[in-house]
């Protein structure tokens, strides 16, 4: 059975201007084409005329990156969304706290889920570990996520690829299916 046969819903999460911005976040981000994948993922569900969900983080910081006032709000010009694509706005990590995302998806009666965007370890991480939680047969893209360097309790530094993977590795076979978009367009 092909995947597209159980009208999997495409969640990208939090693709935004904002995360071009390598060093506010930490520097040395991991999977630069992140961004270009998510693009050609959507293109797919597009041509395929799967169901599509936008997912934003707008921040309570005015000073955020990911404030509505800035134009790191905006949408990566790779993902921008299209007339009739409902846009979900978040201001935490989950895409289903404070939004109306779930009763959307029961409406629609999807129980698949495709989930792609930045970062993983954060709002990616988050929205995925809720979706398996609520029953969702979910997939994660490793390759249309990406991470930041990011600095340990003791002052280490764990560089952008160890916290993608270990986020990807506590995600896998528990909450989602973690797999490449290579393997997501030949299982579509």
């Amino acid at each position: 059975m092909k995947l597209r046969e159980k009208n999997p819903a495409l969640l990208l999460i939090d693709v935004q201007k904002a995360f071009l911005d390598e060093e506010y976040w930490g520097g040395n981000r991991n999977n630069k084409n992140a961004e270009i994948i998510c693009g050609k993922i959507l293109n797919q569900w597009r041509e395929l005329n799967l169901p599509i969900f936008h997912i934003r983080h707008s921040s309570d910081n005015v000073n955020s990156k990911l404030h509505q006032t800035n134009q790191g709000f905006a949408f990566n010009k790779h993902v921008n969304p299209i007339e009739n694509e409902p846009i979900i706005t978040k201001n935490v990590n989950s895409a289903f706290i404070g939004t109306d995302l779930k009763r959307q998806l029961d409406e629609l009666k999807i129980e698949t889920l495709v989930i792609v965007g930045i970062t993983t370890n954060h709002c990616v991480s988050t929205t995925t570990r809720m979706a398996g939680n609520l029953g969702y047969e979910t997939y994660l893209i490793a390759d249309a996520t990406a991470a930041f360097d990011r600095i340990g309790i003791n002052g280490e530094k764990y560089d952008s690829e160890t916290i993608h993977l270990t986020t990807l590795a506590n995600l896998n076979e528990e909450f989602a299916t973690v797999w490449t978009h290579e393997k997501l367009m030949t299982e579509i």
